[in-house]
């Protein structure tokens, strides 16, 4: 074993190693023989029982766990997430007790369900199971279950079913109640009118055979932002604010109507009705599974899809009347419904209500604006007519 002197390559003169200096220190003649073949021992042993030859070694190698999945390490991981024990799981997928386990966990339990080959290597594995890896251990138990994989699907997909159709009934609320607004809206009516008698440029019909008649087209709204003055600076929209804050301000919150007619603006019926046919299809691919099962799933499972298909049938009643009550909004608007839909005439709508909003602001700011400066005026000319008093005096 080196000493610590004997490793010092350079001696800084005047330092304390440096033995030409006056009073320098002298090395003790000790005999540190035995001290050497005491630490090398020493040493020698630690090395050993790290590499696994020492009795008392701090590290002992133990048997590698055997390896039958791939990911297998990273598949344990998301298996730990789920704290509930195997018998548990299983007997919730065979329940379809949604309690048990969140949609979550059993969409992981699908992820990482294993593939064919690794099926086929656990049921051939004939070794020690204390052997296999966390992984390997679950799912050589899991795969006993008779058609576990379809199980776990229909248990996700009954987690999701009533959740999915609640979410498309209350779409479907949303929009009837949004055109029972608008329809009932006494303020929005007579605000379109009095559009109309701003500028006769709008298609307007008279006289004819039905007598007089008024034919409204809904992009007006939109266009009452677009037509400017020849200062550049108002349009109609101006002017329609500013006729109703003088004639009618009992008409400028007219939105105030409007509870739900954003949130409608932003739903697509035809959304909701691809919704309804994922879940149709999906409900057969339920029927095939139960067929195929056998007797204590098939009780469970017959019960589910018998209310998943009551629910269903209610869920394709309500869509057919909110589509033919949307379709009657277009036609509230003199537009054809297959031209101008349900989706057009909320979102042409929700942008008049913002334009209206804005307009009507400018409009206030510009009229405060006015004051302030009629009111400066006003000053001025007081100082002016002071200064002319003084001026005769």
């Amino acid at each position: 074993m080196p000493l610590l002197w004997e490793t010092i390559d350079h001696v800084t003169e005047g330092s304390f190693w440096d033995d030409s200096r006056p009073n320098a220190f002298r090395l003790p003649d000790l005999d540190i023989s035995e001290l050497e073949i005491l630490f090398s021992v020493a040493a020698a042993s630690d090395w050993s029982s790290t590499k696994g030859g020492g009795r008392h070694g701090s590290y002992i190698n133990k048997p590698e766990k055997i390896r039958l999945m791939g990911r297998a390490y990273n598949r344990e991981i998301m298996l730990s997430t789920i704290k509930k024990t195997l018998p548990d799981m299983i007997k919730a997928i065979l329940a379809l007790d949604s309690s048990v386990l969140d949609i979550d966990q059993v969409e992981n339990l699908i992820k990482l369900y294993p593939t064919k080959e690794e099926i086929e290597m656990l049921k051939n594995y004939t070794g020690d199971k204390e052997m296999l890896g966390k992984c390997e251990q679950f799912f050589m138990e899991l795969i006993k279950v008779p058609r576990i994989e379809s199980k776990l699907w229909v248990y996700a997909f009954k987690i999701n079913f009533f959740k999915k159709v609640s979410d498309l009934e209350e779409n479907l609320k949303i929009a009837n109640g949004a055109v029972r607004e608008v329809k009932a809206s006494v303020k929005l009516a007579e605000i379109m009118l009095t559009m109309l008698t701003l500028d006769n440029g709008f298609a307007l019909n008279q006289g004819t055979s039905q007598g007089s008649a008024i034919d409204f087209k809904l992009e007006i709204l939109l266009k009452f932002s677009d037509n400017r003055a020849r200062n550049d600076k108002r349009t109609l929209m101006h002017d329609l604010c500013q006729l109703l804050a003088e004639k009618k301000p009992e008409l400028l919150d007219f939105y105030k109507d409007f509870v739900k007619l954003e949130k409608a603006s932003k739903i697509q019926l035809k959304a909701v009705a691809d919704g309804m046919q994922v879940l149709c299809e999906d409900l057969e691919k339920v029927d095939q599974e139960l067929h195929a099962s056998e007797t204590e799933f098939y009780k469970v499972l017959k019960t589910f899809l018998d209310d998943a298909e009551a629910k269903m049938g209610s869920l394709v009643s309500s869509y057919t009347n909110a589509r033919r009550f949307a379709d009657s909004l277009s036609r509230y608007f003199g537009a054809n419904p297959a031209t101008c839909p349900f989706e057009k005439v909320t979102q042409i709508l929700v942008t008049f209500v913002k334009m209206f909003k804005k307009t009507r602001e400018e409009n206030k700011k510009q009229g405060d604006a006015e004051k302030e400066n009629l009111h400066a005026e006003r000053g001025n000319l007081r100082v002016h007519e002071g200064q002319d008093i003084m001026c005769v005096q």
